[in-house]
């Protein structure tokens, strides 16, 4: 990666954005997220009363928002503006791309903040979702909010089909048990089912834990390697797991299956199981105008669950987007001020009233929790939850197009052995000349 921010210095010079001149006395501090421009739902509304809060309090500080749509036009131009020299004072890190950030010098080492200000308190914050971003001693960014995957259920499907609900740390065969009772054959031959037991979709962050709980992984613990991994004997049985669920018990709807469909399947209570973030929630319990709700599932009827496991006890992987300063910074205080003020626990406790994500504030998502048994089960799997790759390997998502390739070869017939050890070939082959 370093070569290859070498190679486009002198192009990102000539797309640096231009400095705007700042009113005397005044300071501008440019904020950057991956948002689209415009957007006027309740969330945006709130967030921008909460930035002007921060400039009412900051009496000579103007905010200046820059959303950049899409992630990976978001991580190329925050890289250009680094190169450049001219970064926004803060930026959102998500821990999908937070290596190529972190790995690269582009942002502040926070820690020295944190020792300054006996305000802030590091150990208000979940400790594992803090480590997305800790290097040694060196800290680079503060939890926003975040979400572990966890297997959803639906309820109500479970009791009519007399199928007890499942128990956290549920095994492989428990789950394919549950999952071949709770599907429903179509009327004919040939037909696809009524109801599935589970929606599976080609998505690795939902089927890396099938990894990781079958003793198998995608790259070697340095992060440098697929061969032996990719291809080891765990990820080769957990994908021949979730290939047979769709192949040969018919339990999962293949991609054609899902796409003829033309609905989500889960959210219809056509399926019975799936694995997602805590920003379902929001779909599953989203009314319209009159406040009717838009889809068959109720969120009353939803449960929630571990994803299933042959190591004991379950582990899972959790996604987060935290507050970094730019290493060209110009206003480092001003910024850390900031940051402190997002994440303090009367800011939180509007920012996360949407429920879109786990707080990652462990006093505001207890409270969140509270009375809400959907809420309190994530609170539970937080500790299992271990960081995404892309949090410390640069160029984790050619790894993820790579390994979501293989699995579509998978699912068109190659063999899984195949399949895997093609994918890992490439992902060596990219290590090598990255």
């Amino acid at each position: 990666m370093r070569r290859w921010l070498a190679t486009i210095a002198a192009v990102a010079i000539l797309f640096a954005p231009g400095c705007r001149p700042e009113e005397s006395g005044t300071v501008v501090l440019r904020i950057a997220n991956w948002g689209g421009a415009g957007d006027d739902n309740e969330f945006s509304r709130t967030v921008r009363d909460l930035y002007r809060q921060f400039e009412a309090e900051n009496p000579g500080v103007t905010i200046r928002v820059e959303s950049i749509p899409g992630s990976q036009n978001y991580v190329s131009k925050m890289l250009l503006s680094y190169i450049a020299g001219s970064q926004p004072d803060v930026m959102a890190l998500d821990a999908s791309s937070a290596a190529v950030f972190i790995d690269n010098g582009a942002l502040l080492d926070l820690q020295p903040s944190i020792e300054r200000d006996p305000t802030f308190r590091i150990d208000d914050f979940f400790p594992n979702v803090v480590d997305i971003a800790r290097r040694g001693k060196a800290l680079y960014a503060i939890p926003g909010d975040f979400t572990p995957m966890v297997l959803y259920y639906n309820k109500r499907l479970f009791d009519a089909a007399g199928v007890p609900h499942p128990k956290d740390n549920w095994t492989f065969d428990e789950f394919l048990d549950a999952a071949k009772k709770l599907t429903i054959p179509g009327d004919r031959p040939g037909d696809p089912p009524k109801q599935f037991g589970f929606k599976f979709a080609n998505w690795m962050p939902g089927w890396i834990t099938w990894l990781w709980n079958n003793d198998g992984d995608v790259l070697s613990p340095s992060g440098d390697q697929a061969g032996g991994y990719l291809d080891g004997p765990g990820s080769i049985d957990a994908v021949q797991f979730l290939i047979d669920l769709v192949d040969k018990h018919r339990v999962a709807p293949s991609l054609s299956q899902a796409a003829a469909a033309g609905v989500d399947l889960f959210l219809t209570e056509r399926a019975a199981m799936e694995i997602s973030g805590h920003w379902s929630l929001v779909s599953y319990g989203a009314k319209d105008a009159d406040g009717k709700p838009i889809h068959p599932l109720k969120v009353e009827d939803v449960g929630v669950t571990t994803v299933p496991t042959r190591r004991g006890r379950s582990v899972t992987v959790m996604y987060e987007s935290g507050l970094a300063i730019g290493k060209h910074c110009r206003h480092p205080e001003v910024a850390w001020k900031f940051i402190r003020f997002m994440t303090s626990k009367a800011v939180q406790s509007r920012y996360n009233a949407t429920g879109i994500a786990v707080c990652g504030r462990r006093d505001v998502a207890a409270a969140s929790a509270v009375g809400n048994p959907l809420k309190q089960k994530f609170l539970e799997i937080v500790p299992t939850a271990r960081p995404p790759w892309g949090s410390r390997v640069e160029g984790y998502d050619f790894v993820e197009t790579t390994g979501q390739k293989a699995m579509d070869n998978a699912l068109g017939g190659t063999p899984v052995p195949v399949a895997l050890r093609e994918g890992a070939r490439r992902i060596d082959g990219y290590f090598r000349i990255r």
